[in-house]
């Protein structure tokens, strides 16, 4: 095995031993309660065994990565946690199959926020918290990655943001400085959220699990009816307060800290994603007044929320937007594939695209006017060169037919056509909920054949790691270069 390889396990032999510390939790927290079952103690003890098993084969004083390890390393290490994750679930008292239990899994590592539990108040407290960490740890984790190793792999665009000074062979170690500053910084949010929510009306417990899910932009809740449960106009403008918050660039939050006070002022994708959220809001905002019996205040809040958690790909909601009408529905099926800034928690195709791809448009508009004229596009200060372009172009259109594949293949299980078309999308997206009776803001996903879970699940890896940093390993040219 040569050092690359070797790093390679060696980084996921450690992820493997942080997830199992992680496990601890839920134990104690179950412990405390009465609850005797020791399932968390034994998966615990299982992952930090294989964990520490892959470090000790995998040491090496060479610790490089070349693109094609870098690529192998980031799928094998969600892969691992999503197994992993799987475990606890899986010897619960839930009774889950293997596949519900990869399918919750996967679900909440990668922020979705789809739940095959029909009724999570019946789930037990351990496996509650449980959740909410997995997607909290997915947070972080599609942070660091979309700040480290993305940009290094040239995916979808993704270069914009590379780190001064990062070349491929030193990933490891500049990923290492870079997440610790990150983590400091999304602990201490998290902090906030959990302070914030308790102080508005939530228990201590409820308040710690929604500020895990709520900072991570996953959408898991210690309820069936997600925050609508509480009913409380105060703890929503904390939730959307802090979906925000976790929708911005963290890269944004490093430079503010060093200084930088305007970053927040001076970001394009911040602007832009500020712009689109409140246009968003205000057109659900007049559709509810023109066809719902709803006063003007409760219109507004209804729309602030859910326009918020489906666009950032949250997954929370307080009302079943399903039966707003065909326009709302198909509005919200839109709002799912925008996502939040790129370096943030939140997922879909991302603002910054967009707003590269309207630039791309505008220049091709001007130069039928002006056939021989120059017309450079900038983000962000930032020349943009024609690969760069092709790269976000590339991605959007493969985006486009991953989704119109998976909602085929879902269709194909028998599922109808809003069912298949908006799991595809929440899957790809990252988001939670669907639309319609099956898989909507009321439904979960417990009522969908195994081949559509497998499906899903797949769809969420894919959607989660960008696309290109999946398929690319089943390219055999890939591997020659």
């Amino acid at each position: 095995m040569n050092s690359g390889l070797k790093t390679t396990f060696l980084i996921i032999g450690y992820l493997i031993i942080i997830l199992s510390v992680f496990m601890v939790i839920p134990h104690i927290i179950e412990i405390t309660i009465g609850d005797k079952s020791q399932h968390f103690l034994v998966t615990g003890i299982l992952s930090a065994f294989v964990g520490t098993l892959l470090v000790l084969i995998s040491q090496t004083k060479d610790r490089l990565l070349n693109v094609q390890q870098a690529f192998l390393m980031t799928n094998l290490a969600w892969l691992s946690i999503c197994f992993f994750g799987a475990l606890p679930f899986y010897f619960s008292s839930l009774d889950l199959t293997f596949v519900d239990s990869f399918f919750e899994s996967v679900s909440g590592i990668t922020t979705t926020g789809s739940t095959i539990l029909p009724e999570v108040e019946k789930a037990s407290k351990g496996i509650l918290i449980w959740r909410s960490l997995l997607q909290w740890l997915g947070g972080i984790g599609i942070i660091v990655m979309a700040i480290t190793i993305l940009p290094l792999l040239n995916i979808g665009g993704m270069q914009l943001f590379r780190s001064e000074g990062m070349e491929v062979e030193k990933v490891v170690p500049k990923s290492t400085e870079i997440a610790l500053s990150i983590t400091k910084i999304y602990i201490v949010i998290t902090l906030l959220c959990s302070l914030a929510y308790w102080l508005t009306g939530m228990n201590l417990f409820d308040a710690i699990n929604h500020s895990l899910t709520t900072v991570s932009t996953g959408g898991y809740s210690t309820h069936s009816q997600s925050i609508g449960h509480f009913n409380s106009a105060i703890i929503e403008i904390v939730a959307i307060i802090f979906i925000i918050t976790g929708s911005i660039p963290f890269l944004a939050y490093i430079k503010f800290t060093r200084g930088n006070l305007l970053v927040f002022f001076q970001d394009k994708q911040i602007s832009g994603f500020i712009f689109i959220l409140i246009g968003s809001i205000i057109i659900i905002f007049s559709h509810s007044l023109i066809n719902s019996q709803e006063n003007i205040i409760n219109s507004l809040r209804d729309a602030a929320f859910n326009v918020t958690s489906i666009i950032t790909g949250t997954g929370y909601t307080t009302k079943n937007y399903s039966n707003w009408g065909n326009f709302s529905v198909f509005f919200f099926l839109i709002l799912m594939f925008i996502g939040g800034c790129s370096a943030s928690t939140t997922c879909g195709i991302k603002i910054f695209r967009f707003q590269i791809i309207l630039s791309f448009i505008d220049r091709q508009i001007k130069q039928i006017f002006y056939p021989n004229g120059i017309f450079p596009i900038k983000y962000n200060n930032q020349n943009i060169n024609d690969r760069f372009l092709t790269s976000v172009l590339a991605f959007v259109c493969l985006y486009i037919f991953i989704f119109f594949i998976l909602t085929l293949c879902l269709s194909l299980t028998g599922l109808d056509l809003i069912t298949s078309v908006s799991a595809a999308a929440t899957s790809i997206s990252n988001v939670g909920p669907g639309l319609g009776p099956i898989i909507g803001p009321e439904g979960n996903f417990s009522l969908l054949s195994d081949s559509a879970k497998w499906m899903l699940s797949l769809g969420m890896l894919i959607g989660r790691l960008e696309l290109l940093t999946v398929l690319v390993l089943f390219l055999p040219a890939f591997w020659r270069n």
